[in-house]
């Protein structure tokens, strides 16, 4: 039987499911520039797995600060080296690409860092799930599902148009409405990610003033 001092966590459901979705990763980067079938595939199936191992997490009771550390690692390159090939493909959008990967690595960096330093001990940091909004967004799973997927659809579509259209319907290809549909998705994204930036950089002026503090009084 297996004792909590003997567990393996690197071998837990979910956080196999994490190395699945790397391996997956890493093979649409090889593709990428070159095989847009096999790219899109694996990187949109990497994706979908991101869905699964928070479920098997829960149902498994196999819940780590690693397999979350995973989970946010993978994600974030992911959406970073699709970036770069855009930037690639599209070089007059290079800056906006720029700063999208800028915005999803930044702010989520920051804001996990600072949920770490601040450990919620105490009322005065800044709760986003107070905003009504917000509590939708960390709450509700198919909300939080569908600005994810609408973010990635929307990357991949433009990955994807340059390449092909994909099959046109009613005048319009699939992959241009696809791009279309989740733009106002991905902007929203990036919006909530800025203020997960601002939110953290708010906590983080808590956690200075209160050592400040603390150093004052010792001496």
């Amino acid at each position: 039987m297996t004792t909590p001092e003997t567990e393996n966590i690197f071998v837990f459901v979910p956080n196999i499911i994490g190395y699945a979705r790397i391996i997956l990763a890493l093979i649409s980067f090889y593709y990428m520039p070159t095989h847009y079938a096999v790219a899109a595939w694996c990187y949109i199936i990497s994706a979908l797995l991101d869905a699964f191992d928070g479920h098997a997490a829960r149902y498994f009771n196999q819940s780590t600060k690693f397999g979350g550390m995973l989970d946010q690692l993978t994600d974030r390159a992911g959406t970073m080296c699709l970036l770069v090939t855009l930037a690639q493909f599209y070089p007059e959008y290079t800056f906006w690409f720029q700063i999208s990967m800028t915005i999803d690595i930044v702010c989520h960096w920051i804001y996990l860092h600072t949920t770490v330093l601040q450990g919620k001990t105490s009322h005065k940091f800044v709760d986003m799930s107070e905003n009504p909004i917000m509590s939708v967004y960390y709450t509700n799973r198919t909300v939080l599902f569908f600005m994810c997927a609408g973010n990635e659809a929307f990357y991949s579509a433009l990955y994807l148009l340059h390449f092909t259209e994909g099959p046109v319907f009613v005048g319009i290809s699939l992959f241009r409405a696809i791009a279309y549909l989740s733009a106002p998705v991905a902007i929203v994204k990036a919006l909530i990610s800025l203020l997960h930036g601002y939110v953290a950089c708010i906590n983080l002026g808590i956690i200075d003033v209160k050592e400040r503090e603390a150093l004052r009084k010792v001496k």
